[in-house]
């Protein structure tokens, strides 16, 4: 009877244990910061979404293995309060505040997918979608990672103009027009060749609205 009483485990301990074992401890993080001298409503799926004033930080833990993830801002908002009062002139998502589903373009995307074939997260920036703010999307370890910096709203064709962004309506002439200004961003479907990053799994990120 002692015996058992010496070696016995509580039950409260291997539970914690348990759980200490399954739970994640890996996650990748993303550091979200407006540099704009706006506001912006940040949105992230996963991640769902906050008021972003000139020079906040938004940090997001994202676990290995998610897939079809983006980050974006979205501009020209108006909160009337509560959990479905925010309306966005870009990158709305059903006018909630905290985003479970993609934004509605035209809208400048961090997108990513994180640890998959040969151990390694993908990401780029995506103009498919059109643009509303300049964006980086860069690793905090060295590796390298895209930037699209022009004003493409100033520069944005008259037929693609919206109400606080540049649309991309996938013709040629028009994903040319994206490309020559962000080189190194998604202008048109399958633009892997030039826009494509790869790092290391476990590499941590940093996205900034007007880098």
């Amino acid at each position: 009877m002692t015996l058992l009483k010496l070696v016995r485990i509580p039950l409260f301990l291997t539970m914690t244990t348990l759980l200490f074992v399954v739970t994640p401890i890996y996650a990748t993080t993303f550091e979200v910061r407006n540099n704009c001298p706006y506001t912006v409503w940040g949105a992230a799926v996963p991640g769902g979404g906050r008021q972003m004033n000139p020079g906040d930080t938004w940090v997001l833990n994202v676990n290995p293995g998610t897939t079809a993830a983006r980050i974006w801002a979205r501009t020209g908002c108006r909160y009337t309060g509560g959990s479905n009062g925010l309306r966005c002139n870009t990158g709305d998502c059903g006018g909630v505040l905290q985003c479970t589903g993609y934004g509605q373009g035209p809208n400048t995307l961090a997108e990513y997918a994180l640890k998959q074939w040969n151990d390694l997260d993908f990401f780029d920036i995506s103009l498919v979608d059109g643009f509303n703010v300049p964006m980086s999307f860069l690793p905090t370890n060295g590796c390298q990672g895209p930037t699209c910096s022009a004003d493409i709203n100033a520069q944005c064709p008259g037929q693609l103009r919206s109400n606080g962004g540049c649309r991309n309506d996938y013709n040629y002439s028009y994903a040319r027009f994206f490309k020559d200004r962000c080189p190194r961003a998604y202008s048109y479907p399958q633009d892997d060749a030039t826009s494509m990053f790869a790092c290391a799994s476990g590499t941590n990120y940093r996205v900034t609205f007007c880098p």
